[in-house]
């Protein structure tokens, strides 16, 4: 018997070969190509999910990881306007004695004595003042904050924190300064009540008599806002790192006095210069910072600078506990009443 032969004509011969390179195709590439492309955008985006969770991760105690996302610049207003309003009252009304007392030391010229009558004297018209500057600057600082997160880098949220601690103080200087001139002028026994102070002032000094003191007034408020707020901001992110968790209000609390006390101290001499420039009236004592400057050292020595130090401190680290604690329990009780129960996926996104 012979050999054994296949025959395959040429039609099933193609044939074959056909479906050969089918099965081979199959074999080495189980998916088509669109299939494929599809394929790599899947594991592409699903990378990209995973490296963006990590990122969280990583960067557990940064806010613009995780607020940037959900930013919504009026409902961050509003609740910013909210808490900072509430905790700017209960500070004024709580420390305003302690207040009185540090300007009245930081206004005695040579060897004069304290009046320690009238501690709470222009308390009503200064919670007027008060309550739209502190509404302003937390309205401002808090939606600034949170762009400037998205801007900048991880490694520069300090800069972030000092900018909008600065940028909210200049918006709130508006209010503050006229409410600060006619409170200060109150407490320095110079007029009895608020409209009889702003009257007196516009009538003898004119409208800028109520910006009396004003460069003088930023000198030491940017400053201090942008260094307290930085302070603040820079230790929480410093906490939650450690103890892989928010933080309580009174860690809050304890928080914000060693930022307030300690910005209190570094900026009393810019203080005590603003002091000054606001109470002389038109006598004009002093002819600008510089001069008043030059004048206090000159007639009363360098230590002179740093008048009403103890109740500054005291004062400012009191406030800054109760300031941040309200704050911090105000903001989370805002957030707890927005429409969605999770803080950060809370409707859809607006910038």
């Amino acid at each position: 018997m012979g050999p054994f032969t296949l025959a395959i004509d040429a039609k099933k011969s193609s044939l074959a070969v056909s479906e050969l390179h089918d099965i081979r195709s199959r074999i080495l590439f189980p998916c088509s190509f669109p299939q494929l492309s599809q394929q790599f955008k899947t594991d592409s985006s699903n990378r990209k999910v995973q490296n963006a969770q990590l990122g969280k991760k990583k960067f557990f105690a940064s806010i613009s990881t995780e607020e940037e996302k959900e930013f919504n610049f009026l409902r961050v207003l509003f609740e910013g306007i909210v808490a900072g309003g509430t905790a700017g009252v209960v500070v004024e009304t709580a420390l305003y004695p302690i207040d009185t007392i540090k300007t009245r030391l930081q206004a005695i010229r040579g060897g004069g004595k304290i009046v320690w009558d009238g501690l709470y004297s222009g308390l009503a018209g200064n919670l007027a003042g008060v309550l739209p500057a502190s509404a302003i600057f937390v309205g401002v600082y808090e939606p600034t904050k949170q762009k400037l997160l998205q801007i900048f880098p991880e490694n520069l949220t300090a800069v972030a924190h000092l900018t909008s601690g600065a940028i909210g103080g200049l918006a709130a200087s508006l209010v503050r300064v006229p409410t600060e001139v006619v409170k200060q002028r109150m407490q320095t026994g110079q007029f009895a009540s608020a409209p009889d102070a702003v009257r007196m002032v516009i009538s003898n000094e004119g409208f800028k008599g109520l910006y009396a003191g004003y460069r003088s007034f930023l000198l030491r408020d940017l400053p201090f806002d942008a260094i307290q707020f930085c302070i603040y901001e820079q230790m929480r992110i410093g906490y939650k790192l450690a103890a892989k968790r928010d933080l309580n209000d009174p860690e809050n609390a304890i928080i914000g006095a060693f930022a307030g006390a300690l910005t209190g101290a570094i900026t009393t001499p810019l203080d005590v210069i603003k002091t000054r420039l606001m109470v002389q009236g038109p006598a004009n004592q002093y002819n600008g910072i510089i001069d008043c400057v030059q004048t206090i050292v000159r007639e009363e020595g360098p230590p002179a600078l740093l008048k009403g130090i103890g109740p500054r401190v005291l004062w400012i680290g009191i406030g800054g506990s109760i300031f941040f604690g309200v704050l911090e329990s105000t903001k989370r009780a805002l957030a707890q009443r927005r429409p969605s129960p999770n803080q950060h996926s809370d409707g859809p996104k607006q910038d």
